[in-house]
């Protein structure tokens, strides 16, 4: 397929793995910031979740539009089952960014209601869609 096919895919795995590492570490932060209550600390934790959501974004955006252009523009898993599937926890994984802003909101306005422990569980969502996304691509079931 040459090398506009290989730079592409290497670009989208470099860019999934890094909006990954912000997925996972997010709700680490919300775990520490449902639990703090100096304020001082507390502002310091937003302030890191501000900025690891606003760069995890920023990741996220080229990663999807490169995986769309692995689709369609190189046909990878065109009509295939497994493609079809990988899409759908795809669109999990951008679900679940997007419950992360709102979680995030809700703590810049100090209306979170929910325990650090919640938080933990929260936090194993994008280890498992990570997962399921990896095996399908792999194994191509």
């Amino acid at each position: 397929m040459g090398n506009a096919y290989l730079w592409t895919k290497t670009f989208h795995i470099v860019l999934i793995a890094s909006w990954f590492a912000g997925l996972f570490y997010l709700p680490r932060i919300f775990v520490n910031l449902a639990d703090e209550k100096n304020p001082e600390a507390y502002a310091r934790l937003l302030g890191m979740a501000n900025r690891l959501f606003r760069f995890m974004t920023i990741l996220a955006i080229p990663a999807v539009l490169l995986g769309i252009t692995l689709w369609l523009y190189f046909g990878i898993g065109a009509g295939e089952v497994w493609m079809h599937a990988k899409v759908f926890f795809v669109i999990l994984v951008i679900a679940y960014h997007h419950a992360c802003w709102g979680l995030l909101k809700q703590f810049r306005k100090s209306e979170n209601v929910r325990s650090g422990i919640w938080y933990r569980w929260f936090n194993e969502a994008p280890v498992l869609l990570m997962v399921i996304v990896t095996a399908l691509v792999v194994i191509k079931p």
